[in-house]
């Protein structure tokens, strides 16, 4: 009997343990999965995260030849009003800096007058659209005291000047950039960041094309690390939603379109229209055609050296605003009449075939749009269908 409870308890002795090591096969075998799992999610962060910290604002070079520069010891200055510890050429670049400021921002102004201000001023004085230039050293005009001093100024020179004087005005502001251009990333007192590139604007003589521009709108001619800065998807400070005029539909911006035209050029401006017509998503290119008979007509009435850009933005109110930019070429200092996205890869191949770091503004001396067709702004767009 003894020996029958033995074996008794033997055999279950050894069906709980077979049990138990089915049990813990099974365990390990999930707790290697789940390891498994998790390293895999923590590598991918890993590399977001490099990715991330990679990312180089001042200090990078574009081109491999224009440096963002730092200027924050200027604009603490200007805030603290306590120059003592500027170097000799900073405390001149604050002077020119803090005169233009006062000429140009007005007691009361909001975080976005301030900002229109300034890119107006520099779109008006630096560039093509300066009225007095003073020759420098070559490799001046990347850094706001040469900017400022010179009157020209390539990508570098436009994004770090903008920088600096938004940063005086107490904004928050960042050089976004890739290997061959760069230009601002601006927060705003709606806490929405918007895209400004005044160097293309300049380039084009597109005013406000590109000036507070969502991710979707500058995702169509820009490229950058979208993963390293913040998102920019507000549109209430987009240039098109503060200065649209509502018109009944597309046929009706025709005659305002000629009375722009007929102005002198000083005078002339973009236009953007809202439109009292629901108009979709799929209806966006309605204005193809309007667009291109603009155009015939210009060319038609004699007229070679203007053309116009049709770009469409996504409202407030899940509507959309159409941009009309002329192009006055005659006004222009001689230039590429190709995309940038062209001229991207023109300079990637010569500098491939050559060995040479040349950026596009040193290939084609500006930049032209050539486009007459409207772009199309992104469906998911904050304000988009």
């Amino acid at each position: 009997m003894k020996k029958r409870t033995v074996v008794i308890l033997s055999l279950a002795l050894a069906a709980s343990v077979a049990v138990s090591a089915v049990t813990l096969g099974f365990s390990v075998k999930q707790s290697k999965r789940v390891n498994s799992y998790i390293t895999n999610q923590l590598k991918r962060q890993a590399k977001e995260e490099e990715k991330t910290s990679d990312y180089k604002e001042d200090g990078y070079k574009v081109g491999n030849q224009y440096e963002i520069r730092s200027t924050t010891d200027i604009s603490d200055a200007y805030k603290s009003g306590d120059d003592s510890k500027l170097s000799d050429t900073d405390k001149k670049t604050l002077k020119t800096a803090s005169d233009i400021l006062k000429s140009i921002i007005k007691d009361g102004d909001s975080d976005y007058q301030k900002e229109l201000a300034v890119y107006e001023w520099m779109y008006q004085n630096i560039g093509q659209g300066a009225s007095t230039v003073v020759t420098l050293p070559a490799g001046s005009d990347f850094t706001p005291q040469g900017v400022l001093i010179s009157k020209q100024a390539v990508c570098v020179g436009y994004a770090t000047t903008f920088r600096m004087f938004m940063q005086m005005l107490g904004l928050e502001c960042h050089i976004v950039h890739n290997d061959y251009h760069s230009w601002d990333l601006v927060k705003l007192d709606d806490d929405c960041w918007y895209h400004v590139d005044i160097y293309t604007d300049v380039s084009s003589r597109t005013e406000f094309q590109n000036f507070n521009m969502t991710d979707a709108t500058a995702h169509s001619g820009h490229d950058w690390d979208s993963a390293a800065l913040p998102a920019a998807n507000g549109v209430r400070y987009t240039y098109a939603v503060q200065n649209n005029k509502q018109v009944d539909d597309l046929v009706s911006i025709v005659p305002y379109v000629k009375k722009e035209l007929d102005k002198k050029a000083k005078d002339r401006h973009s236009l953007y229209f809202s439109f009292k017509t629901r108009y979709t998503s799929d209806d966006l290119p309605k204005a193809d055609p309007v667009v291109n008979g603009l155009n015939t007509a210009i060319t038609m009435s004699g007229v070679d050296t203007m053309s116009l850009n049709g770009v469409w933005y996504n409202g407030e109110n899940n509507d959309y605003i159409l941009g009309i930019f002329i192009s006055d070429y005659s006004t222009q200092q001689s230039g590429t009449t190709i995309s940038q996205a062209e001229l991207k890869k023109l300079t990637d191949a010569i500098n491939k075939a050559f060995g040479v770091g040349m950026t596009p503004e040193m290939v084609s001396g500006g930049i032209k749009d050539a486009g007459n067709d409207p772009g199309y702004p992104d469906d998911t767009a904050e304000g988009g269908k």
